[in-house]
C-alpha cells in the first residue's frame, strides 16, 4: 500500500494510513439480501486511474427541476447528507476540485477496479458484475486495437453481461465479430432493443437467466435506444433501435413466467428516460442505468401500477462500482441495500494480472502516447450541460488551425481532467476525441442555420418529454456568444446571439469548423491533429474561459452551482 501510496504523490500523512483507511472506506457491511450485483458503467476505456472532474452544471427543466440526477455541488451534498470536504463529497461533486483531487488522488483504473470487484466477490461470493456499456470507446488504445484492449481487460475483470451504446460506433460487423469470438462463453451481450431492420428479428439477446443461492433472476438488456441519431447511422445501418416500450413489457413478461423472482434492466438509456420508463412499465425491480453519467448515491424509487422500481445510475471513466444486494423472498424484493464506491486508485493495490495486461496491451504505443505537447496553467475538464475548460481548448485550435469565425464541438460527456501544471500529453488528447468518425470540417452557415442547429440540439437536451431527448449535452460553442432559456419550448430558447459583439444575422453566411460528422461520405483531418498542432504552438495553456452562454430561467436551479 506504501509503494502504491508513493507512485500516487501521496503526502507523507496520507501514506501512513492508507492502508487502514482502505479497509474501512470499503468495508462493506453483511450482504443485505440473498442476491448481488455489481454494476459499472460508461468507463469510456479509461484502462488507467485519471482525475475526473463532476460537473457544475446539470440542469433539470420541468417535472426534473430539482430532482436527482439534476444536483450539483452543495445541493446534492445536502440532498444526499453527503459530509462536505470528504471522499465522498469530492468523488459526486466539483467543488474545490484541484485541491481536493490533490489530496485524494486520481480514480478509476482497471486494475484497481479488478482488485475493488474481487474485494466485493470475496464478501459476496456469485455476485453478477454488469457493464452499462460505454466501454469499447474513449481512449486511443481502444481506438487504435478496434476495442480489442477493452474486450480483454473485460474478460479479466469478470464481466457477466453488457449491453452497448458508444460501442457500436465500431460497426456492426466488428462489434458481431468480438461478441462471437471473444464474448463466447464469458460474457453475455444483451440488448432487448435492437432489431433487423427488414424483418425486425433480434440482433441480441434479450435477456439472459441467471440463479443466485437458489434464487432466479433475469438480467434484461436495454442498448442506447438513438444510437442511429447521435452517431452516424451508416455504422448499424441494417439494425434499428428505440425504446421500445411494448415490447420491453412483454419481456419482462416473459421472464416473469419462467420463474424469474427478480428481475433486472441493464440500462444505457440514460437517467431522465429510465425514471420515466419504471412509471410505465411495471415488473422490474431495478433499473442499473448509464449513459448520463451521473454519479447518484442512492436508487430513486419510482412507483408504478404494479409496484416500485429502484432506478440507479453509476457515472462513468470507471470511477465508481455499484453493490446492490437484494433480499428476494417468497418471489418478490423485499429490500435492498446499495453502495456506489468510490474507487480510489490510492487506497487500492493494482491487480497483478489486470496490472500486467494492460502493460502488453499499451507497450506498442507506449511512445507515442507519451508525446508532450504542452503544459496547462488550468484546470481542464469536459463535464458539464454547456461547457468545459478542455472543450474550450479544441473550439480554440478548431477557429485558429482553420481559420473559422466560429466553432462547434459535439457535447460528449466523456474525458479524463487534468491539473494544473500537469505536462499535455497526445493521449489526454485522444481521451477526448477518440472516434472512429473524427474529421474536422469548415462550413458556411447562415445566421438562421446556426441558430436552428443550437435550438434542435439544445431540445435533445432540455425537451419535457425525457423520450425526445436523444443526444448528450449542449454543443459547445466558440466565437460566438448567446442567451440560453432552458425553460422555454423549442425555436424559443436561444436569443441574443453575437459574434464580436455584434448581433449575428439570419440572412449572413459565417465560417463555422466543427469535428465529428455524422453525415455518411465526410472526410477531413481527424480533430486529434488539429488540437496536437495547436497545442504544440502554444506550449503552455493559460487564460482558459469557457464560452458559457447567458443562461436565464434558471435562478434558484439547484443544479447550476
Amino acid at each position: 500500500m506504501l509503494a502504491v501510496a508513493a507512485a500516487y504523490g501521496m503526502p507523507l500523512t496520507e501514506r501512513a494510513g492508507a492502508a487502514a483507511r482502505a479497509e474501512s472506506f470499503y468495508d462493506l457491511p453483511p450482504a443485505g439480501g440473498n442476491v448481488t450485483l455489481l454494476h459499472f458503467t460508461d468507463c469510456h476505456a479509461q484502462l488507467l486511474p485519471s482525475y475526473f472532474r463532476e460537473p457544475d452544471v446539470n440542469l433539470g427543466v420541468n417535472d426534473a427541476w430539482g430532482k436527482p440526477p439534476h444536483l450539483v455541488g452543495e445541493a446534492l451534498l445536502k440532498h444526499f447528507k453527503v459530509s462536505p470536504k470528504s471522499r465522498l463529497a469530492h468523488a459526486y461533486t466539483h467543488i474545490d476540485f484541484e485541491r481536493a483531487a490533490r489530496q485524494f488522488g486520481k480514480v478509476g483504473g482497471f486494475a484497481h477496479l479488478a482488485t475493488l470487484v474481487k474485494r466485493v466477490r470475496a464478501q459476496r461470493p456469485g455476485a453478477l458484475l454488469l457493464d452499462g456499456g460505454d466501454n469499447w470507446q474513449g481512449s486511443a488504445t481502444s481506438l487504435w486495437t478496434k476495442a480489442q484492449d477493452m474486450v480483454d481487460a473485460s474478460k479479466l475483470l469478470g464481466v457477466d453481461m453488457m449491453t452497448g451504446h458508444w460501442d457500436f460506433t465500431y460497426g456492426a460487423e466488428r462489434v458481431k465479430e468480438l461478441i462471437a469470438k471473444d464474448f463466447a462463453g464469458k460474457i453475455e451481450f444483451v440488448a432487448q432493443n435492437v432489431r433487423t431492420a427488414d424483418f425486425g428479428d433480434p440482433v441480441f439477446k434479450a435477456y439472459v437467466m441467471r440463479e443466485m443461492n437458489g434464487i432466479p433472476i433475469a438480467i434484461i438488456g436495454q442498448a442506447f435506444p438513438y444510437t442511429p441519431i447521435a452517431n452516424p447511422r451508416y455504422f448499424v445501418s441494417e439494425w434499428t433501435f428505440g425504446i421500445q416500450e411494448e415490447n420491453l413489457q412483454k419481456v419482462v413478461d416473459e421472464v416473469a413466467k419462467k420463474g424469474a423472482q427478480a428481475v433486472v434492466l441493464l440500462s444505457h438509456n440514460g437517467m431522465d428516460v429510465d425514471l420515466k420508463l419504471a412509471s410505465r412499465v411495471t415488473g422490474i425491480d431495478v433499473i442499473l442505468g448509464g449513459h448520463t453519467h451521473d454519479a447518484v448515491p442512492e436508487p430513486i424509487l419510482v412507483k408504478n401500477a404494479r409496484g416500485t422500481t429502484l432506478v440507479t445510475n453509476a457515472g462513468s471513466n470507471g470511477k465508481f462500482l455499484a453493490v446492490l444486494d437484494l433480499d428476494v423472498r417468497g418471489g418478490n424484493v423485499k429490500s435492498y441495500q446499495y453502495r456506489l464506491l468510490p474507487v480510489f486508485a490510492n487506497l487500492l493495490d493494482p491487480d497483478k494480472e489486470m496490472a500486467a495486461l494492460i502493460r502488453k496491451i499499451r507497450v506498442p504505443y507506449e511512445k507515442k502516447l507519451t508525446e508532450k505537447l504542452a503544459v496547462t496553467k488550468e484546470l481542464l475538464y469536459r463535464r458539464g450541460n454547456f461547457t468545459g475548460t478542455f472543450d474550450q481548448v479544441i473550439l480554440d485550435a478548431l477557429m485558429e488551425v482553420k481559420g473559422a469565425e466560429i466553432a462547434f464541438s459535439p457535447g460528449f460527456r466523456w474525458g479524463t481532467t487534468i491539473l494544473p501544471g500537469q505536462t499535455i500529453t497526445l493521449e489526454h488528447v485522444m481521451d477526448q476525441t477518440a472516434i472512429t468518425y473524427p474529421y474536422t470540417t469548415v462550413n458556411e452557415l447562415t445566421g438562421e442555420t446556426i441558430k436552428n442547429i443550437l435550438e434542435d440540439v439544445c431540445d435533445n437536451l432540455f425537451n419535457p418529454d425525457p423520450y425526445y431527448q436523444q443526444g448528450g449535452d449542449m454543443v459547445r460553442v466558440g466565437g460566438m456568444h448567446y442567451r440560453c432559456d432552458p425553460t422555454q419550448g423549442i425555436g424559443s430558447r436561444i436569443s441574443g446571439m453575437t459574434l464580436n459583439g455584434k448581433p449575428i444575422e439570419a440572412g449572413r453566411t459565417y465560417k463555422v469548423a466543427s469535428w465529428a460528422p455524422v453525415a455518411e461520405g465526410a472526410s477531413g483531418e481527424p480533430v486529434w491533429e488539429v488540437v496536437a498542432q495547436y497545442l504544440r504552438s502554444k506550449k503552455v495553456v493559460r487564460a482558459v474561459k469557457p464560452n458559457r452562454p447567458t443562461l436565464t430561467g434558471v435562478r434558484g436551479n439547484p443544479g447550476l452551482a
